[in-house]
């Protein structure tokens, strides 16, 4: 008997090994378990990045002193502005939105930028978002010597307590700047929320600005307008009137919330319940689509850098 031909048989689909749920989780543990390759990576960044310079990374700090003071001084007198309370807003300000901007930014070059590496070392793609944002919490520890520097001068003026009137009921006052205190500690999730959304942001669009490479030049548009859209050179405090109308737009920019949870801790300020929210949302919606684009597109990274 002939063996029976094979030719006019269906042919069973057979799912591609690299796109499981296995392999993208499996891809984020490895690249976590090897903290010393990226941890490495990033710091090598830094060096790079000030090599032959007198003062090294150092200048990141100056740099950053240098324009919260420019600015916290000249927007605080264009909006008469007490220097005391401004200073410290703006420069906190520029401090949280200097570390959300740089995982942005470059969390869309995550895999262009690594393009010889990707090709050479055998090494989970995570590796490289890790590598970002290590290297921007290097930049941010830096910049946080000027944090010291601006609470210790203006201490009293940032741990004091303002209250406001009520609108809502007659006689009774709303706590909204309760001052330095203990509250200071809800940086430390606040940060560690920052950090997660710009690993996801630096995962999922560093993937697709790798297969589209005209989603950075969108994006960067796009930060740029929330930039002016964000209270980081001013603050509600100088609108007035439409000061309300702004408290209520603000509610749908992201970038206010990612801002405000890490900000209003080091200001001894109020955090509204509805930041938290909004953040913890962007965090979970934020990973889920993230591994769904590893699941799907992480074998073909490869390919497109």
């Amino acid at each position: 008997m002939h063996p029976s031909s094979t030719i006019d048989r269906p042919v069973e689909p057979i799912a591609s090994s690299s796109r499981t749920w296995a392999r993208a989780f499996g891809d984020i543990r490895d690249g976590l378990n090897a903290r010393q390759l990226w941890a490495h990576l990033g710091w090598q960044d830094i060096k790079q990045r000030y090599r032959r310079s007198v003062l090294g990374p150092l200048w990141i700090t100056i740099g950053m002193g240098v324009t919260a003071l420019g600015i916290g001084l000249l927007y605080g007198l264009l909006f008469g502005n007490n220097p005391a309370t401004f200073l410290p807003y703006v420069t906190v300000g520029f401090i949280v939105w200097n570390f959300v901007h740089g995982c942005l930014i470059e969390g869309l070059d995550t895999f262009i930028a690594n393009e010889g590496l990707i090709k050479h070392l055998p090494a989970p793609l995570s590796v490289y978002v890790l590598r970002t944002v290590w290297r921007q919490t290097l930049m941010f520890l830096h910049n946080m010597v000027i944090y010291v520097i601006v609470a210790g001068v203006f201490f009293v003026s940032i741990s004091h307590a303002y209250t406001l009137t009520d609108k809502i009921t007659p006689g009774a006052t709303v706590t909204v700047h309760p001052g330095l205190g203990w509250s200071m500690l809800l940086a430390i999730p606040g940060f560690l929320l920052i950090a997660l959304n710009g690993a996801w942001v630096a995962l999922l669009l560093g993937i697709i600005s790798t297969r589209y490479r005209d989603i950075p030049q969108v994006i960067n548009a796009i930060i740029q307008l929330l930039f002016y859209g964000t209270p980081i050179v001013w603050s509600l405090d100088t609108l007035g009137t439409h000061a309300d109308t702004a408290a209520l737009v603000l509610q749908f920019n992201p970038l206010f919330h990612l801002v405000e949870v890490l900000r209003a801790p080091l200001l001894g300020q109020q955090i509204v319940w509805q930041s938290w929210v909004v953040v913890l949302g962007m965090t979970v919606v934020g990973w889920v689509l993230a591994m769904f684009a590893m699941k799907n597109y992480r074998a073909r990274v490869s390919y497109w850098v």
